[in-house]
C-alpha cells in the first residue's frame, strides 16, 4: 500500500526543515549534538507512556568494570504480589550512537503495562566512545546479570523474553545465539523490530528507500562507521546476525517490520534463514509504516497497535496456561 498518509506529511515537513536549514540531518552534527537532538524529538514524536508500579534505577556491572545503567518497569498488575514474574530484558535503537533509557521510556512503559510484565531496559554503552563490541559485552552480560540475580527483584528468571527495536533487535537476537553456544539458560522468545542484520545495506529496500523515509541511508552508514572499529567488523555475525552459520535451537522470534523501512529485505532475509533453521517465527510486515513507527505515537495510530501485538506475543509466551486452545 501506499506510505502512511500522516507519515508522508510529517517526512515532508522534516525534509523541508532540513531543506531550508531550519535544522540539520543528525548525520550532519557532531555526534553529540545528535544524541542530544535524538532525544528532544522524542518528547514531541511520541506519547507520554502509561502508568506503572514502579520505576526502579539499577546499576549492573559489565566485564570490565563498567556500570551499565538499567531501569526495571513493575505493572501495576504486580503491585500487591511477591510472586516471581516474568521479564522483557530490552534494548534501545538509536545506531549504536544514539538512544537512552527515556527516548524508549514510553515503549517499554507501554510493553510492561500491556503485557503484563516486567521491563529491564538497558542503556548499553554507545558509540564513538565506545565502539565494537562494547555494546554486544554489555547486552551479553547485562542477560547473565538477570539470569544470576533477577531472582533479588521479584523477577521469575525462567520466564525471560529478549527484544529490542533497530540495533537493539540485533543485540537481542545475539543474546539468543550466544545463549545457545555457551549452554545458557535459552530466553523464551526474541521480540525484534526492524532490526539490523546484514553486512552490508545493499539490498533492493536500501536502494529504493535510501532517503525520505526517517532513515536515512546516509545517516545509517554514519552512525555504523561510528561504531566499527574497521570493515572486518561487518561481517562478525554480532554486527550482521545474517553471518551466523547456525542459526539453529533459537528460542521462537516474532520479528517487526516495516513496508517502508530501508531494513525491509534484511529483515525478510533473516526471516527466511530462521524458518529454514527451524526456528519458530513470525514475521509481520506493517503496512505503509516507516522505521522506528513504535516510537512514533503522536504521528500514527499503529505505534498503539504494534504495542498492543507485542504485548500479545509476549503474554503467549510467558503465560502459555492462559492461551491454550
Amino acid at each position: 500500500m501506499s506510505l502512511n498518509e500522516d507519515l508522508s506529511v510529517f517526512l515532508d515537513l522534516a525534509t523541508e526543515a532540513v531543506v531550508n536549514g531550519d535544522r540539520s540531518a543528525l548525520h550532519d552534527l557532531p555526534a553529540d549534538q545528535a544524541y542530544h537532538e535524538y532525544e528532544a524529538a522524542t518528547h514531541v514524536l511520541d506519547v507520554p507512556g502509561p502508568q506503572v508500579a514502579s520505576v526502579q534505577e539499577l546499576c549492573i556491572e559489565s566485564r570490565d568494570g563498567y556500570g551499565i545503567s538499567a531501569r526495571l518497569y513493575k505493572p501495576l498488575e504486580f503491585a500487591e504480589t511477591s510472586d516471581p514474574q516474568p521479564v522483557l530484558l530490552y534494548f534501545h535503537g538509536g545506531g549504536y550512537c544514539l538512544g537512552s533509557l527515556d527516548s524508549h521510556d514510553s515503549l517499554c512503559r507501554s510493553l510492561a503495562a500491556l503485557t503484563p510484565c516486567y521491563v529491564l531496559h538497558v542503556a548499553y554503552r554507545l558509540a564513538p566512545e565506545h565502539r565494537f563490541p562494547s555494546a554486544v559485552h554489555d547486552a551479553h552480560d547485562a542477560y547473565q546479570w538477570l539470569v544470576q540475580h533477577g531472582s533479588a527483584y521479584g523477577l521469575d528468571t525462567s520466564r525471560i523474553a529478549v527484544g529490542g527495536d533497530s540495533v537493539g533487535g540485533t543485540l537481542a537476537t545475539g543474546i539468543a545465539i550466544m545463549a545457545r553456544d555457551k549452554n545458557l539458560q535459552s530466553p523464551v522468545c526474541q521480540l525484534l523490530l526492524y532490526p539490523c542484520t546484514s553486512v552490508w545495506q545493499d539490498s533492493d529496500s536500501h536502494r529504493r528507500l535510501a532517503s525520505g523515509y526517517l532513515l536515512e541511508a546516509k545517516a545509517l552508514q554514519w552512525m555504523f562507521n561510528l561504531y566499527l572499529r574497521t570493515d572486518a567488523d561487518r561481517t562478525d555475525w554480532r554486527f550482521a546476525p545474517l553471518e551466523t552459520p547456525d542459526l539453529s535451537k533459537l528460542a521462537p522470534v516474532s520479528l517487526v517490520l516495516a513496508e517502508y523501512d530501508p531494513l525491509l529485505d534484511e529483515g525478510m532475509a533473516y526471516a527466511e534463514r530462521l524458518k529454514a533453521s527451524g526456528v519458530d517465527t513470525q514475521v509481520n510486515v506493517y503496512p505503509g509504516m516507516v522505521h522506528d513507527f513504535a516510537r512514533l505515537g503522536n504521528i500514527v495510530e499503529e505505534a498503539g497497535q504494534v504495542r498492543q501485538d507485542l504485548a500479545g506475543t509476549l503474554a503467549k509466551a510467558f503465560y502459555p496456561e492462559n492461551n491454550r486452545i
